[in-house]
């Protein structure tokens, strides 16, 4: 599995953003309000990826006080930062969008409402990819000292 590559988080965000800002923008009279629990769910999942990516790091270190980190255990959690890197900058691209349409219109009360929802629920994606990808960087087998050339 190779790591996973910011530029096509970014990538995805970006694209997904101008899909749904244009969907926003010719049905928005039509969708129901936004609920605010994104927020906290996101939030909550950005945390436990990064206590568990700085536990991972110190097991697979071999820090005292630490038990050894099964491989299989390692690889499932890679893989479930790399899924969470992906469904994260999906959507972030999601809520960007509906915050770059409702962005326009805060002089009325539940577009105003929607935007802090829209733009919390974005940052809650942020967190969760940054988690993520300091989850999968934890992941990675330390290089090997005894084969590293020797300092200049």
């Amino acid at each position: 599995m190779r790591p996973t590559r910011p530029g096509h988080l970014v990538g995805i965000l970006v694209v997904v953003a101008l899909i749904t800002w244009a969907a926003v923008r010719q049905f928005y009279s039509d969708l129901p309000l936004m609920p605010w629990t994104a927020i906290p769910t996101v939030l909550l999942v950005a945390i436990g990826e990064g206590y568990s990516a700085w536990a991972t790091k110190a097991r697979i270190a071999r820090k005292p006080g630490t038990k050894p980190v099964e491989p299989l255990a390692v690889a499932r959690l890679a893989a479930l930062a790399k899924a969470s890197a992906y469904a994260g900058a999906a959507f972030g691209g999601l809520f960007a969008g509906f915050a770059l349409y409702t962005v326009q219109i805060l002089d009325r009360e539940t577009p105003r409402s929607e935007f802090f929802i829209a733009t919390g629920s974005f940052l809650a994606c942020v967190a969760l990819v940054c988690a993520a990808l300091y989850l999968e960087n934890a992941c990675r087998i330390p290089k090997d000292p005894e084969n590293q050339p020797p300092p200049r």
